[in-house]
């Protein structure tokens, strides 16, 4: 269920950017021909790239797309492996609740104090803030989740499960990955 809401979420993220960059490639172009503009680009730009951002993150964090240095992890026994990818999973959790923490803070502040972008919008702060610290909080949803699940995996010995929770993928692995989406784009075309 996590991983739909996080793929949801991700494709609206998406739809956000590629709204954010049509309007400003039209607000290029009347700015270029018509020498006016439609205003506004780059506040509401900023606000979708922060929004759009930490709403992807969960479903970033649930394919394992997070960098993370696999230097001395490749080499390491399999059982150090697994307790390291539990430690990556709690630290990455901690970071993000402080985060989440301090975002709603910007926002319950912007609330309060009924702060507007110092812009001709005039935009009321808090609705992209607010917009943006949900995103952090579905993150800390999904991460408690893969936490609870990955500490009974832990716990039992399952490492097969925990590996695919919150492992490092192998180049092998993301090799393949990347072998069957080329083979089906080649047979979608020819077909």
């Amino acid at each position: 269920m996590a991983n739909r809401l996080s793929r949801g979420a991700m494709w609206m993220a998406g739809g956000l950017t590629l709204i954010s960059a049509f309007y400003i490639s039209i607000d290029v172009v009347i700015r270029k021909t018509l020498n006016m503009s439609l205003g506004g680009s780059d506040e509401l730009s900023g606000y979708a790239f922060a929004i759009s951002i930490s709403w992807a993150l969960s479903f970033a964090t649930l394919q394992r797309a997070n960098i993370r240095i696999d230097t001395f992890y490749q080499f390491a026994p399999v059982r150090v492996g697994a307790l390291l990818d539990f430690l990556s999973l709690v630290s990455l959790g901690v970071f993000i609740v402080y985060l989440t923490r301090y975002a709603l803070e910007v926002a319950e502040t912007s609330w309060a104090l009924n702060s507007a972008a110092n812009s001709a919008m005039a935009t009321p702060l808090w609705i992209p803030q607010y917009l943006w610290a949900a995103g952090f909080v579905w993150l800390c949803v999904v991460l408690a989740l893969m936490l609870v699940r990955s500490s009974i995996a832990l716990v039992t010995g399952d490492l097969h499960t925990m590996n695919a929770l919150a492992g490092i993928i192998s180049t092998e692995d993301e090799a393949q990955g990347e072998a069957e989406a080329g083979k089906r784009l080649i047979h979608g075309k020819t077909s």
